[in-house]
């Protein structure tokens, strides 16, 4: 569907065009029309949907019709973290570009100077303000934030918020705002918790909840199994002849997070970190750098993949399998944007197989797994216990099994037919194809 089908002004429309936007996804294709008319809605949809824009239009459609007060809030963003505040806030300044409508983004993390910036926008009036919980609850405790005419709630991302411990600040905000107003959640899952806040805070809502999404087709999948002490080395093989371009690395934890930066940096790449002991000077000064190429690489948590735009990462090494599919479909994500190409390497430890087993079953592929250097000594064969045992039933179901004499280890069998040789002679426009990756291959797609 094209924009110009829905019920838009041409304001708005206008700005559409001038950044090319002209054909809408599906999440917006469901929902503008639902904002539209003015009813309450839950959305569940993964980020890179289109979700901002999704609330962001018809909010600013219906404020470009002059029916709001000029110096109040007549929208509340809320967001789980300063990022995606920050990026809601640079939407917002697109999408309003020809029309008159006023905003202010509130987080954290900022100094004295900032704070009195926010503070007077709050007193003033803007339409909309787009905030993270805990910087709106200290400027509400001071006194001079009048909520009472806002006509536009909106959560995103709420099933983040609620992980990060911010549902009794979601509830204490929603005490200031009035009954009358529409409420618009986004959540990537629908879990128990978000149904129960669903029911505390809309009214009669509708649901459009879109089924999480297959990665892109163009994104190169492939994956190591190895050994924990092996990954290190496996990225020193990967990047040994030439420094890498455009790289996010994804860690578990922020504890993690640190520690690979720290070796990377031995190992003389050019890297930063990301992750939330950081404050916000800092990581606005490592995206900056990231962003404008002079840090090559970035080691991160999923605070990245969710909600920052970066469109031109070549390549995404998931350093830890992540949690579950919809991680996985978020981190290797954010390559393959804008029409780019891109590729995404796993690593796989001997703990972590039956978790990658089920993101492959959710894929409904295999993805190709490339032999890890034979340098760095030999790997474990792939046996996760989800597959179907295979021979030895025994084996299969986890008995202790002796490997070169010297260790044991529980369910790792190592047939012969592991060490697999690399393929040879196979094209590089063969890759979205096949998924017949060598390690040299995939390194001159992501550097051509």
């Amino acid at each position: 569907m094209q924009f110009s089908e829905l019920n838009l002004e041409d304001s708005v429309l206008d700005a559409l065009d001038a950044m090319n936007f002209r054909e809408c996804t599906p999440v917006q294709e469901h929902t503008i029309p639902v904002i539209l008319e003015g009813k309450d809605l839950i959305g569940v949809a993964q980020t890179g949907t289109g979700k901002t824009a999704a609330y962001l239009l018809p909010v600013l459609n219906q404020l470009s019709k002059g029916n709001y007060p000029e110096d109040a809030i007549n929208c509340i963003i809320m967001a789980p973290t300063r990022e995606l505040a920050m990026q809601i806030d640079q939407q917002m300044e697109g999408f309003s570009y020809f029309m008159p409508a006023s905003s202010v983004a509130v987080y954290g993390g900022n100094d004295g100077i900032r704070f009195e910036q926010e503070k007077k926008g709050l007193t003033l009036g803007a339409d909309v303000v787009i905030a993270t919980p805990g910087r709106l609850i200290s400027h509400l405790s001071l006194g001079y934030v009048d909520l009472s005419k806002v006509s536009f709630f909106i959560l995103d991302e709420a099933d983040r918020m609620l992980d990060m411990g911010f549902a009794e600040d979601i509830m204490q905000i929603v005490k200031y705002l009035p009954k009358e107003r529409q409420t618009i959640m986004f959540s990537a899952t629908m879990p128990t918790k978000i149904q129960q806040l669903a029911k505390t805070i809309l009214t009669n809502p509708v649901e459009v909840k879109l089924a999480v999404s297959k990665p892109a087709e163009k994104i190169i999948q492939a994956a190591y199994i190895c050994y924990e002490a092996q990954k290190l080395g496996i990225i020193e093989s990967l990047f040994k002849e030439q420094q890498p371009e455009r790289v996010i690395i994804f860690a578990s934890s922020k504890i993690k997070v640190k520690e690979v930066t720290k070796a990377l940096k031995r190992l003389k790449l050019n890297v930063g970190e990301m992750h939330s002991d950081l404050d916000q000077s800092q990581r606005e000064a490592i995206m900056h750098e990231f962003r404008n190429g002079r840090i090559n690489m970035l080691v991160a948590t999923d605070i990245v993949a969710r909600g920052i735009d970066i469109d031109d990462i070549r390549l995404v090494i998931n350093y830890d399998v992540p949690h579950d599919s919809e991680d996985y479909v978020h981190r290797i994500g954010r390559t393959a944007r804008a029409n780019n190409d891109g590729c995404a390497i796993t690593f796989v430890s001997e703990t972590e197989q039956n978790k990658f087993k089920q993101i492959e079953n959710f894929l409904e592929k295999e993805i190709y797994k490339i032999p890890v250097p034979e340098e760095l000594g030999e790997a474990p064969a792939y046996n996760p216990r989800s597959a179907k045992p295979k021979g030895n039933s025994q084996s299969a179901s986890g008995k202790k099994r002796s490997c070169n004499g010297n260790r044991e280890r529980k369910r790792v069998l190592r047939p012969a037919r592991h060490r697999q040789k690399p393929e040879s002679g196979f094209k590089l426009k063969s890759l979205a194809t096949d998924q017949r990756i060598k390690a040299r291959d995939c390194l001159f797609y992501i550097r051509r």
